[in-house]
């Protein structure tokens, strides 16, 4: 082939072409040849000016990252691909008519100011002074060249000061901040008289008629959505461990590995505590010698440690293994014999005096009682190491088969069966919404081709075919007759308790006190601010803070459903709210006030500059 490449190139067509690359070369340059004929492909144009796909697919790219790297568990299945290009074009679009409109005003960088910017930049700085080769690493990691990342700073920052110019300008007065944060501060003083359903809802009923128009009125709520019932193969840990063969070789040598860890061993300790400090060694001489002289260590630890819950046990910490205290008062610990009293040792909680008061081990419990555990973790550990393998080989047979039975028998894995999956999910593993969106893509839907291996979970994967589809369909009526029923039931209580409650405010405003409406008794909240408190639902609180202003001696009423019944509100009294000049939060309220106006007028301003421009996409 290389011969007939060398021979081809002696031809005359290929000294024609090559004297055209020259000619091209000396006249036009090196666009003419890489892209002056064509053209850079464009995804939009914003008042004549290009945003071209290569940097859309770039910043498209950066978008995903993004949203990957604020999953809890990254799932690329799970990103909503054409929502990210909808929204990553919008954003290059707006970016753009804020790009025209700071060069309109003459805001820009010169090349000296974004050489400043860079080498300042410490992502490309070693040892605090910039490094050029790692500036070059890391925007060529970012899919970029140098010439593209210096325009892009350039853009970033002409942006950059039009959204912070229009945002610090945000302005709001003393006295709109001071109101505000009175209103916040508010309390009120009322009452509540719950009505419970049960007092109405037993003279409800609700007629077969009733049923139907309901029916007939809302049969858009009982159609079935689109579904089908699908099959799947769920790879797991612990599918896979199940099929591991563990042999009587195996489970000996590793009951025999871990005879070891089961035989533990853990003693108890008593120590003295002495806190560095100038005084310590001569602490230390005082303890050791009334020691030496047969006083009690328990009696030393109370009267000397500085560890006082210990020091109040005499210093004893309890039984305790391997790895539970610092590495140098464990070694000491574990050398000492019973009743011995160490040497002084460091750790980072001071000095130590450590005495070993009893030593206890475990027997190792015979292979016959450990082995179904044993062969269990050991499945477990064979599992880990071929999952990755398996995965492969599940992904690979499922993309190329036509149905799962193949990939299934190749590796010993079931195949289940779901039904009722929607587009909103379904039972797991179709909870997921990537396995979702991938069951009801036009390829499995329609093609009925299996899915993509999905990682549903830590060591959980899954691929799936649709087995039957349903068109969207209504329910008869005597499927959801009992549904409706409820829902009427429900409907009509509602509205019992509110006339009701109509009706007994209607009495209180003519003057008629609770004791003669034999509804119960009032429930009085006074002082009562905004939050959830004392038996108060949330309903119950923004029914009574939404009332207007009682006049003086007066009584102003609501009503709020809660629970299972509805509140009537008695306003009695509105408090003021109390603010003091130079509060910390009248400071903090103002700052957040100033910056939403900000970014609201910003906001505005982007729009404005949006709908003025002329944008055009092929």
């Amino acid at each position: 082939m290389l011969q007939d490449i060398r021979e081809n190139a002696q031809g005359t067509i290929a000294k024609i072409i090559i004297g055209l690359l020259i000619v091209s070369l000396s006249i036009w340059g090196m666009d003419a040849i890489v892209g002056g004929f064509s053209g850079e492909p464009e995804v939009a144009t914003v008042n004549g000016e290009d945003i071209t796909e290569r940097e859309f697919l770039r910043v498209v790219q950066m978008e995903s990252q993004r949203r990957l790297s604020e999953m809890e568990n990254p799932d690329p299945s799970l990103l909503n691909e054409d929502q990210i290009r909808q929204d990553v074009l919008e954003s290059l679009i707006r970016e753009q008519v804020l790009i025209q409109d700071a060069n309109a005003q003459g805001l820009e960088l010169s090349d000296a100011d974004i050489d400043s910017l860079i080498t300042q930049m410490p992502q490309f700085q070693v040892d605090g002074t910039f490094n050029r080769d790692r500036f070059v690493a890391t925007v060529r990691n970012m899919g970029m060249g140098v010439g593209e990342f210096r325009e892009a700073m350039r853009k970033q920052y002409v942006v950059n000061q039009i959204r912070a110019g229009i945002a610090q300008s945000g302005m709001v007065t003393d006295e709109n901040v001071a109101q505000l944060l009175r209103i916040q501060n508010q309390t009120r003083d009322f009452r509540v008289l719950t009505l419970s359903a049960d007092e109405v809802r037993a003279d409800i009923e609700v007629s077969d008629a009733e049923i139907e128009g309901y029916y007939q009125e809302n049969i858009e709520d009982y159609r079935l959505p689109e579904r089908v019932d699908a099959e799947y193969i769920a790879l797991s840990l612990e599918t896979l461990a199940e099929t591991v063969n563990v042999s009587d070789e195996e489970l000996e040598a590793y009951y025999e590995e871990r005879a070891s860890e089961l035989a533990s061993e853990e003693r108890r300790a008593a120590h003295i505590l002495i806190e560095d400090s100038e005084n310590a060694s001569e602490t230390l001489s005082t303890i050791q010698d009334r020691l030496a002289s047969g006083e009690e260590f328990a009696d030393l630890a109370e009267e000397f440690s500085a560890d006082a819950m210990s020091a109040a046990e005499g210093g004893d910490l309890g039984f305790a293994g391997r790895g539970i205290y610092d590495e140098a008062f464990e070694e000491t610990l574990f050398a000492l014999e019973k009743g011995e009293v160490s040497e002084p040792v460091q750790t980072g909680f001071g000095v130590h005096l450590i005495k070993l008061l009893d030593v206890r081990k475990a027997d190792v419990p015979p292979l016959e009682e450990m082995r179904d555990e044993l062969r269990r973790e050991l499945a477990q550990r064979q599992a880990q190491e071929r999952f990755a393998e398996v995965r492969t080989q599940l992904a690979d047979s499922a993309y190329a088969a036509d149905d799962l039975q193949a990939p299934a028998e190749e590796l010993g894995l079931e195949i289940r069966e779901t039904e009722g999956v929607t587009r909103n999910g379904g039972d797991a593993p179709f909870d997921h919404p990537g396995l979702v969106r991938q069951l009801f893509s036009e390829d499995v839907l329609q093609d009925r081709f299996n899915t993509e291996l999905i990682d549903v979970g830590d060591n959980v994967s899954v691929v799936a075919r649709v087995k039957t589809f349903y068109e969207a369909e209504e329910q008869p009526l005597e499927a959801v007759r009992e549904d409706i029923r409820t829902a009427l039931l429900e409907q009509k209580t509602r509205e019992a308790l509110r006339e009701r409650a109509d009706s007994l405010i209607a009495e209180l405003e003519s003057g008629v006190a609770v004791e003669e409406l034999s509804v119960g008794e009032w429930d009085v909240y006074t002082e009562q601010p905004r939050t959830v408190s004392g038996g108060l639902g949330q309903q119950q609180i923004a029914a009574a803070f939404s009332l207007e202003r009682p006049q003086e001696g007066e009584v102003t009423y609501g009503k709020a459903l809660s629970g299972n019944g509805l509140s009537i509100i008695a306003l009695d009294q509105v408090n003021e709210g109390e603010i003091t000049e130079g509060d910390g939060e009248l400071s903090q309220l103002r700052q957040f006030l100033s910056s939403m106006e900000g970014q609201r007028e910003y906001a505005a301003y982007q729009q404005y500059l949006r709908e003025r421009a002329e944008v055009s996409r092929p």
